[in-house]
Parts: C-alpha cells; structure tokens; sequence
C-alpha cells in the first residue's frame, strides 16, 4: 500500500516506522524537521516538509495516488481538516484520524470517518485499521479491544451458517442486511447471496477474518 502519515510524533513516527518495516510505501509529512529526524537514517520511506493539511502539501506527497491517510499530528483540528480533505476531496479509500477529544471522535463516527481517540494503542492500532483495507471500519471502540466492521459477504459463505464464522470471543456477526432489511442473526441464519454483514472483531482475529472471508492482503 501507498500510505501517507500526516505528523510525526510518537504515534504518527512509530506508525511510520511499523508500516515501512511491513514493505508498505510510506511518506510522512510534517512542518518540523527535528519531528522528522525521529524516523533514523534507515527509514525506508520518503518524507516531506510542510502542513499536512495544505493541499499542495499533499499533492507532493502523492495524496492522488495514495491508498491510505493517516491523520496524528498533536492537533485535532488539524487532523480532521487534513482527513476530511484526503478522504472527501483526493478520495483516499482508507482513513484514520487520531483525536485527543473522544466527543469529537463520536461526532466524526457518525459522518463515517474512522477515527482513533486512545493513546495507550494508538500505532499498532492505527496500522491494523489502515492496511485490512478490504474490510470498513465503522468503529474503533476506544479501549481497542474490539472493532465494528462492515463487509459485503463473498460467494464461498452462501449457504453456510453464522455459526460457521463465529469465533467465540474473537469474530461476532452482530447483523445482516439482506434486502434492505437489517436483522440480527441466529446461529443457524444462513449467509445468502449480497448479504451485508456487520461484525464485532477483536485486534488479533483480522487476518483470520479475512482468511475465512477469502480476502487476501496487501
């Protein structure tokens, strides 16, 4: 993936650091050279000088070609401005904004922008959302121990059972929508042809989601 950290920081340096280390390309803007300087001399990505949330800024960063946005500067505005600009105006696919304010981040939620208010986990965190870029994130529950996603159910679950995704303690299938009708399913529902489902997921299940789901990663 072509990845775009806006701040580095502690978290937006470490997310930087684990992304470049998992062969992704990485370019980190930030308008401080001595922030810049926390990444080492064997930072394999690219960095780039300047506010993250300037649109010429970004376009030098290769905003209109990037695949993921991470927005963890130490200014909630700042991150809002510059997530809401890659996702709504450049139409990155996948993007984080990391928020100090958990009101805000409820807020940001509810337009449909992924967003992350704990610091305690932040990196690993941040990095696991933005590269299962086949499955949505509708929400990080703030604790990190769990996170809500939405994903258009493949051909090779039809006529299998819930139960046969369920992982106790793991995955949850909360709901379905089936025909514009969204339900929660029992054990037995079976998984039909378009069904949208809704899971409940914990930070270790996503590669043995996707796995099940047949969703191969990037």
């Amino acid at each position: 993936m072509k990845v775009i950290i806006m701040g580095c920081g502690r978290v937006g340096s470490q997310v930087s650091l684990l992304l470049a280390r998992q062969g992704h390309e990485v370019i980190v803007i930030d308008h401080d050279t001595n922030a810049l300087s926390k990444l080492g001399t064997d930072f394999k990505g690219r960095v780039v000088r300047g506010i993250g949330f300037d649109r010429n800024i970004l376009i030098e960063a290769g905003v209109e070609t990037a695949e993921g946005f991470v927005a963890a500067s130490s200014s909630d505005n700042a991150n809002i401005v510059a997530a809401r600009i890659a996702r709504n105006i450049f139409r990155v696919p996948r993007v984080v904004a990391r928020l100090y304010d958990p009101v805000r981040a409820e807020v940001y939620q509810r337009l449909g922008l992924t967003t992350i208010s704990s610091t305690a986990w932040g990196a690993e965190r941040i990095v696991e959302v933005v590269t299962h870029n086949d499955l949505d994130v509708l929400n990080v529950f703030s604790d990190g121990g769990a996170t809500m996603i939405r994903v258009e159910s493949p051909a090779r679950l039809n006529g299998h059972r819930v139960a046969q995704l369920n992982i106790p303690g793991e995955v949850s299938v909360t709901a379905i929508t089936r025909s514009d009708h969204t339900f929660i399913p029992v054990s037995g529902t079976e998984f039909q042809d378009g069904d949208i489902l809704y899971l409940a997921v914990i930070p270790s299940a996503m590669n043995r989601l996707e796995e099940m789901l047949g969703i191969e990663r990037r």
